[in-house]
């Protein structure tokens, strides 16, 4: 593609659509129910794309699994949720390989954006329920997810530099 900013709507629409299908379609089963490879879409769209765009994507590509999978309830935190994590990982992991090698960017800028999801459904799912302490109940499962999301996207990224698949670097 000729164009910069047509490559990269290009792949926005990619990352939005890995992220909707992986948080739709692959569930892992794990002892808190199951976790998705949604997040790790999430967490690749941010590195490859930036903040505006993998933001975007992130966070569209995330409300549209919500939405088509009935929780349309949870499609707007969902949005907002995904779309910061694509952000921060994005500006964090630009700011941190100044200073460190690629996969400890990586490692850091994922590890505080699924803080941010943690936190983020902790506190929609406070706000909804009215309680502080009952929504402590979505930690261990959301926190399952996140440690496999840091996991996973850090270990394709690598592949996928080793592969040229993507300019990852």
């Amino acid at each position: 593609m000729k164009n910069k900013s047509t490559k990269k709507l290009v792949l926005a629409a990619l990352f939005a659509s890995l992220c909707c299908v992986s948080t739709m379609v692959i569930q892992i089963p794990v002892p808190t129910g199951y976790v998705n490879m949604g997040d790790v879409f999430v967490l690749l769209s941010a590195w490859v794309l930036g903040p505006i765009y993998g933001g975007a994507a992130a966070g569209i590509g995330s409300m549209l699994a919500d939405i088509f999978s009935g929780y349309a309830m949870y499609a707007l935190p969902t949005l907002l949720i995904k779309s910061t994590m694509a952000v921060v990982a994005a500006l964090l992991f630009r700011a941190v390989t100044k200073y460190s090698k690629d996969t400890n960017a990586r490692i850091i800028s994922a590890l505080i954006a699924e803080c941010i999801m943690v936190a983020g459904y902790y506190l929609h799912t406070a706000l909804i329920t009215g309680s502080l302490v009952g929504a402590m109940a979505t930690i261990p499962s959301n926190g399952v997810q996140a440690v496999f999301a840091l996991v996973a996207s850090v270990a394709l990224a690598k592949m996928l530099n080793r592969s040229h698949a993507l300019n990852l670097t």
